[in-house]
């Protein structure tokens, strides 16, 4: 069973920084791809980060690259995104999810509540 809670949103200025937390609490995190994707108002969803099981793959949406850094911790179940030089485009409900080994663009719905993102210029 999985299940996703998502933290660490909040306002900031263009510049400025967040970390968002994921944190699963089922008992198969270590074994799952994650990936981190955002819905801006009257947009659709957008993948944005995603890391391998074991950490050591990470890929980015081109727009993120050098600014968000994707990382987990197997032993606390809990994959995080840190997100700096933070623009106003970046302002979204930010989801965490499991995904697909080989396609980390491919969610597989287990998202949950999502947190929000605001950067103001």
């Amino acid at each position: 069973q999985v299940q996703l809670v998502e933290s660490g949103g909040g306002s900031v200025q263009a510049g400025g920084s967040l970390r968002l937390s994921c944190a699963d609490s089922g008992r198969t995190f270590s074994s799952h791809a994650m990936g981190w994707f955002r819905q801006a108002p009257g947009k659709d969803s957008e993948f944005v980060a995603g890391i391998g099981w074991t950490g050591g793959n990470t890929y980015y949406v081109d727009s993120v690259k050098g600014r968000f850094t994707i990382s987990r911790d197997n032993a606390k179940n809990t994959v995080y995104l840190q997100m700096n030089s933070l623009k106003p485009e970046d302002t979204a409900v930010y989801y965490c999810d499991v995904v697909e080994a080989s396609d980390y663009e491919a969610g597989m719905g287990y998202w949950g509540q999502g947190t929000q993102v605001t950067v103001s210029s």
